[in-house]
C-alpha cells in the first residue's frame, strides 16, 4: 500500500487551460488536491471530465495565505531551473510534499523559492509549458515512489 500523499499547484498562472490540463493530470496521478495562488487567470468551463467532482482546487489569494494552511510535516518542492537545483532523475520523491509550479512567464520568485524545502528542475534545453512539467513530475512520483 503506497502511503503519504501529494498536492501541486502554480504559482500566479496567467492561462486557465494550464490549471484544467495540471487539474486533469493531478486526477490521473492520484494527487490529493490542486492549488492555485494569486489567480490571475479567468475561469472556463471546458471540463469535460468534471473533475472538480474528484479532486479539490483550492486558491489562496497570496502566497503568505498558502504557507498558512500547508499541512503539518510536507515538504514544498519547487519546480524551477536554477542554478542550484537538483535533476529530477536524481530526486527522491517524499512521502508527503507539495509540488510548486511557477508562472508561465516568470517562474518562481526568489521569495517563494526561499521557502521551498528542495527545488526541482526537469532536464531540458529550454523551460516547459507549465501543466506539462507539473504532469511530469507527477508522473515520475508515481514512477518512483516506493514508500
Amino acid at each position: 500500500m503506497r502511503r503519504g500523499y501529494f498536492g501541486i499547484g502554480i504559482y500566479h498562472t496567467k492561462n486557465s487551460i494550464n490549471v484544467g490540463t495540471l487539474w486533469r493530470s493531478a486526477q490521473n496521478f492520484g494527487a490529493a488536491f490542486l492549488f492555485t495562488i494569486g489567480r490571475r487567470y479567468q475561469r472556463q468551463a471546458s471540463d469535460t471530465l468534471h473533475t472538480w467532482k474528484h479532486i479539490p482546487l483550492i486558491h489562496y489569494e497570496t502566497f503568505s495565505d498558502f504557507l498558512s494552511c500547508r499541512p503539518f510535516d510536507c515538504l514544498l518542492i519547487g519546480i524551477e531551473q536554477t542554478e542550484e537545483s537538483m535533476s529530477i532523475s536524481k530526486f527522491s520523491h517524499p512521502e508527503r510534499a507539495i509540488y510548486l509550479l511557477g508562472a508561465e512567464d516568470n517562474g518562481l520568485p526568489s521569495e517563494v523559492l526561499d521557502e521551498c524545502q528542495k527545488v526541482v528542475h526537469i532536464d531540458t534545453p529550454m523551460c516547459l509549458n507549465v501543466a506539462v512539467a507539473g504532469s511530469i513530475v507527477m508522473f515520475d512520483r508515481n514512477r518512483n515512489h516506493e514508500i
